[in-house]
């Protein structure tokens, strides 16, 4: 097993640390088009599936990954493989690293749903407990999360482990390492592919180490940012 050392050196957490890598999936067409992508399924584009290998030259010339988990999306589950196959850890499919549920707006982009729902998307705009018709909150799926969140730690401490997964339950673990209250939901943004760093101690503590980190993908003008 790789328990990640020195983590709590500077600030005083104490006990077994899980050490959760936060992948997000590569780039889908619902994506090129900035829509919503909740539970639709759209596979990997071309250039998501360049993405993820990219992502996976990464993980496998970090080494160390005891265990590899994710969304049961398509996209996450072809994010998860890629990293699979490069560092030979099996996927392991957690339903609560699912997405939110968009209901309606699935698939719409910003402005048509606002145009669609003018008064709701106003309040969702700025409150976790307002839910899209017939989706749900932000603050729904945060309580999925934490349940899934909680259960990797108890069954992780000591390790470090890959989660793929999606925009909102990469937020989420990161608004529950940080502290802070749900404006990160709004005004934290993660790149395709994107990875993210957080320990997890076992006396109830947290660190944040890295957020949208996407050096893996190279330079603004690399085939796999495009």
């Amino acid at each position: 097993m790789s328990a990640p050392s020195g983590s709590a050196a500077w600030s005083g957490q104490r006990g077994a640390v899980s050490r959760l890598l936060l992948l997000r999936h590569g780039q889908t067409p619902l994506s090129v088009e900035r829509r919503y992508s909740g539970l639709g399924d759209p596979a990997l584009t071309d250039l998501g599936l360049a993405q993820a290998d990219a992502a996976a030259e990464r993980m496998a010339a970090r080494g160390g990954i005891d265990a590899i988990l994710c969304s049961p999306l398509l996209r996450a589950r072809q994010t998860a493989e890629a990293v699979s196959k490069a560092i030979d850890v099996p996927v392991e499919v957690r339903a609560g690293l699912i997405e939110t549920d968009f209901g309606s707006w699935e698939g719409l982009t910003f402005l048509e749903a606002r145009e669609r729902d003018p008064e709701l998307f106003g309040r969702w705009l700025g409150s976790a407990d307002v839910a899209p018709p017939g989706g749900e909150s932000f603050e729904t799926a945060g309580a999925r999360v934490d349940t899934a969140l909680t259960e990797i730690v108890a069954e992780f401490g000591g390790r470090t482990v890959l989660l793929v997964s999606h925009v909102t339950p990469i937020k989420l673990i990161l608004q529950t390492a940080l502290g802070v209250g749900e404006s990160i939901l709004y005004r934290l943004h993660l790149d395709l592919a994107s990875l993210s760093v957080a320990d997890f101690f076992s006396d109830g503590n947290a660190t944040v180490r890295l957020v949208n980190d996407t050096s893996h993908l190279g330079g603004p003008d690399s085939p796999r940012l495009r």
